[in-house]
């Protein structure tokens, strides 16, 4: 693979193993594997990245594993400032990193940018995985741009607008009946073709392209970090991804510390959080999973044990919310800070209420909104319209 200088290899996340850039699934160990660099080798300052245009993440190209990378410009995505609802939740600063912004409407562009590249360096002709439906069609979309088929397997009830961009984009779209376990199921029991995995943590990229957004945080606060990032949590790849680039940049002396990180899950499917208030340092898989947020109903998350250890490295916390509060937190930011928060955004803002008797009044707090509300526009209608609006 044709890989950047300072990258060093894989390990495995629970032995250190190293392995090449190549392998794709599980270490011997059964535990994900780990993209790593050599910090000593990149030679960051504020004054050297300031040089550089904020457009891509790509600017951050010495902490990413490709020299030649398959991009659609993901990533440089807006912290916004939402004081109205700072004001609600009694802290001092309140923001939303919009990765709604994203090519195709989601943070998952950043991971399968660099997920589609290793597909591409290793001459892949088929590229698939199994999709709450967000991915998919990030993954339609990447896979387009170096002529790759890409299948993506999605639950019957994933939302009819990445159903119609998966095939806009040129990927072949298989809706499976029930939820995302059953796609995941019939990815394996049905794909008969050769295929060069996308799924998270089997490939061992995806999560690496998240830890950027927590780059760009610091960067857009002046080199310093917010007391606390609140992240919606399906696979675990996000919140561990974001608590990885944190600590590059304390070990890179960019920041002095990292923040805290909060796991918001819905109650209807929180593998994670209620991992975490058992003391647990793996999780369980949740046995009837029913939230509307369908973009976090993963009821056995492949990072489970990853976003477990983000957590625990943070001093951070778990929180659930109800699909209402998710929903109207979502409204409310469309309403008040002029950003289309989707669904598993709105998870993360009413854990920021739930949270409120934790922050203190002079902390800074950021949001991180994982989608476009475009994305679940019928969804936010529908609960305005309960409301009998």
């Amino acid at each position: 693979m044709q890989t950047s200088d300072t990258f060093s290899g894989l390990v495995c996340t629970e032995t250190g193993d190293e392995y090449d850039a190549d392998v794709t699934g599980t270490s011997e160990a059964d535990a994900p594997l780990d993209p790593t660099y050599d910090l000593d080798a990149v030679e960051w300052d504020a004054e050297t990245l300031a040089e550089r245009p904020f457009d891509t993440m790509w600017r951050y190209r010495e902490l990413l594993p490709f020299s030649n990378p398959v991009t659609a410009n993901e990533g440089a995505t807006p912290l916004v400032e939402a004081s109205a609802l700072g004001d609600e939740a009694g802290v001092g600063s309140l923001r939303i990193k919009d990765e709604g912004r994203n090519p195709t409407g989601t943070f998952h562009d950043r991971g399968l940018s660099l997920a589609v590249t290793a597909a591409r360096e290793a001459d892949a002709e088929v590229v698939a995985h199994a999709s709450a439906g967000n991915s998919a069609q990030s993954a339609a979309s990447y896979a387009g741009l170096v002529d790759v088929r890409s299948y993506g397997f999605v639950p019957s009830r994933t939302p009819f607008p990445n159903k119609a961009m998966v095939n806009v984009h040129g990927g072949q779209m298989k809706v499976v009946g029930g939820r995302y376990p059953a796609a995941l199921s019939a990815l394996h029991e049905k794909l008969k073709s050769d295929w060069y995995t996308l799924q998270e943590f089997d490939n061992p990229f995806r999560h690496d392209g998240a830890k950027t957004i927590a780059y760009e945080i610091a960067e857009r606060l002046d080199w310093s970090v917010p007391d606390w990032v609140v992240v919606p949590v399906a696979t675990g790849e996000l919140v561990y991804g974001v608590s990885k680039g944190f600590r590059d940049l304390s070990e890179l002396g960019l920041v002095d510390d990292v923040p805290r990180l909060v796991a918001a899950q819905s109650v209807g499917c929180s593998p994670i959080a209620t991992a975490w208030e058992a003391g647990n340092d793996f999780t369980e898989a949740w046995n009837h999973p029913d939230t509307i947020v369908g973009e976090l109903e993963i009821p056995d998350p492949a990072g489970g044990a990853l976003a477990l250890q983000a957590l625990e490295e943070t001093n951070g916390l778990a929180v659930t919310v109800s699909d209402d509060d998710a929903l109207e937190s979502a409204v409310t930011a469309a309403q008040t800070a002029g950003v289309e928060v989707g669904a598993a955004g709105g998870v993360a803002l009413a854990a920021t209420w739930e949270l409120a008797d934790e922050f203190a009044e002079d902390e800074t707090v950021v949001a991180i909104n994982t989608e476009s509300g475009t994305k679940n526009a019928d969804i936010l209608r529908s609960h305005l319209m309960g409301q009998g609006i």
